[in-house]
């Protein structure tokens, strides 16, 4: 039976100790985009365990906001020293306070290892939701929302991209994708050998920023566009889902099965995997084979 570590939807509702850790969803580029949960909690927390201070120091000014809690460097090269000590600050009745430098922790960014080990000892979860780059790409692509998936940045390394990409050519489902703008050439490049030059990409750049910019086509547009001059901003990738597979033609099926029996497989045996594989009935394709003989 699952367990429930009292997680709530507003930072008052606390487990036994009286402490969370709290994840804070911060502007991805407008300021204004700030909700006043977040500015209430940068001014109350008891610890505020920031991806960049400098950027921290940044926003709250903005905000006009004075922290009365302790600032810590939180980033994945400290995340495995630091949890523990977070830990153990809302174990001890703290409220501890996660932001990165856009968007909600977690997601691409610190927060993961911090989030897993506070629900292992039972501690309260909660998160202050608010700006998503992922979400506002999705929503201005003009691409399908209904079913979408997360793939974040894509290896550096180009083998090691193209068989990422190769894995994911079949999938039905919008995808979003981050990139630096350096890389973005190369990326899309990638994207149009492994899913052809005709699926329909949306390249997000600089969203919700005064230069924000999105650009629709297709993968061999886009490509060709971001490889004619120098790309700049933050991005963020939407590409078109794989279109649905043709049903396969029944002359198609018999030539496998007989290409399976040549190779030694026994006729039954081979009509029940190349059904499966097909989605078609066994008994007609069995069929279909004795009278093509």
């Amino acid at each position: 039976m699952p367990t429930a570590a009292h997680d709530a939807g507003a930072p008052g509702r606390r487990s036994a100790s009286g402490g969370a850790v709290v994840l804070a969803a911060t502007p991805i580029g407008n300021l204004g985009d700030a909700s006043r949960r977040l500015t209430e909690l940068l001014g109350e927390a008891d610890v505020i365990a920031a991806e960049d201070t400098r950027r921290l120091q940044r926003l709250v000014h903005g905000l006009g906001v004075h922290p009365r809690g302790r600032i810590l460097s939180y980033h994945e090269h400290s995340e495995a020293a630091k949890t523990p000590e977070l830990l153990e600050a809302v174990a001890g009745g703290a409220t501890v306070l996660l932001v990165t430098d856009a968007g909600m922790p977690a997601v691409s960014d610190p927060g993961y290892r911090l989030v897993e080990a506070a629900v292992a000892r039972g501690l309260t979860v909660t998160a202050v939701p608010g700006p998503s780059a992922v979400l506002t790409a999705l929503a201005l692509s003009g691409l399908p929302t209904d079913r979408f998936c997360f793939e974040g940045f894509l290896p550096r390394k180009a083998g090691e991209r193209a068989s990422r990409l190769v894995e994911l050519r079949t999938e039905r489902r919008t995808m979003v994708f981050f990139e630096a703008p350096h890389r973005l050439a190369a990326m899309l490049r990638a994207l149009v050998d492994a899913f052809g030059g005709d699926r329909r990409i949306a390249v997000c750049r600089e969203l919700t920023k005064t230069y924000e910019e999105v650009l629709r086509g297709t993968a061999g547009e886009l490509a060709s566009w971001a490889e004619a001059g120098e790309v700049r901003g933050e991005i963020a990738v939407v590409a078109e889902g794989a279109p649905e597979a043709p049903p396969a033609r029944t002359e198609d099926l018999v030539a496998d099965v007989q290409s399976l029996v040549a190779a030694g497989t026994r006729l039954k045996e081979a009509v029940a995997v190349v059904a499966d594989e097909a989605g078609t009935s066994k008994r007609e394709l069995y069929a279909a084979v004795l009278a093509s003989r």
